[in-house]
């Protein structure tokens, strides 16, 4: 296999259940030595979030983290600011003294991601990052991404869908029966939508979605007067037609494709909203 992570690019990784890519990870970062070839100019600074991280540690959060800080040469008080930061960032439950082996799956996540990001990472990590994630920290992580990489550095990350990888990734490799494939630049692909939902009018919504289960949805927040959600353009339509089936309204769908703009009003959906 031959495969480029370019500064400034975040490339991921697709394919199905035991097909390597958690392995193909640990040799980038270092924690597994291939058994031919090498890893070329890695940058010095590695930011790594594992698959699993359940740490069942008395410590609290921030002092796990602080601990990590000193580890990575900062300065205890220099780690525990950036470890507060990070916590309040990605809204972890229960605060940033709450127990290790307290945590749900998702918030040990948001303590791998915030471990991986205390000191500035010219080459960040991420295995299946999304997976127990709440809904708004999708959102922060894909901003993190985001920013990671147009300070110079490069994102790698593990994703079995494709909406996701299409949506955050510049590029991306299949792999697939022992053979990693570049599948092809991502960006300015068929972009996303924005879509905004509120309970009928006639009260008739019969329960609230696992709206992030859903295929090609990749953020959602929600408030009190609804949901809102980015998803993924070539899934938006299916995402519609289930939730009026739902009895939801469709208060505003606004599309954000690089190469064109669109806006649905009412008439669109035949005033079902």
């Amino acid at each position: 296999m031959d495969v480029e992570a370019p500064a400034g690019e975040v490339v991921a990784f697709a394919g199905g259940n035991g097909s390597g890519k958690s392995t193909l990870l640990r040799i980038a970062v270092g924690l597994t030595r291939p058994t031919r070839g090498a890893v070329a100019a890695r940058p010095p600074v590695v930011g790594y979030v594992p698959d699993r991280f359940s740490p069942a540690e008395r410590m609290s959060a921030v002092a796990y983290l602080t601990h990590m800080g000193r580890v990575r040469g900062l300065t205890t008080s220099v780690a525990s600011a950036r470890a507060g930061r990070l916590l309040d960032r990605l809204t972890l439950v229960g605060g940033a003294h709450a127990p290790l082996r307290s945590l749900s799956k998702g918030n040990a996540q948001k303590v791998a991601l915030a471990q991986a990001l205390l000191v500035e990472p010219g080459l960040l990590v991420l295995d299946e990052p999304w997976s127990g994630l709440d809904a708004d920290a999708h959102a922060v992580l894909a901003e993190i991404m985001a920013e990671v990489a147009a300070v110079g550095g490069t994102v790698v990350f593990t994703d079995h869908r494709e909406s996701v990888t299409r949506a955050h990734a510049t590029r991306t490799y299949t792999v697939d029966g022992g053979r990693v494939s570049l599948r092809g630049p991502e960006a300015g692909g068929t972009g996303t939508s924005d879509v905004v939902l509120t309970a009928s009018r006639d009260g008739s919504v019969q329960r609230d979605l696992a709206w992030e289960r859903l295929d090609g949805v990749l953020t959602v927040s929600r408030d009190v007067t609804g949901v809102r959600m980015r998803v993924d353009r070539d899934s938006t339509d299916a995402l519609l037609l289930t939730a009026l089936q739902h009895g939801w309204s469709v208060e505003r769908v606004t599309g954000t494709a690089t190469d064109h703009h669109r806006t649905a009003d009412a008439a669109t959906y035949g005033g079902m909203w």
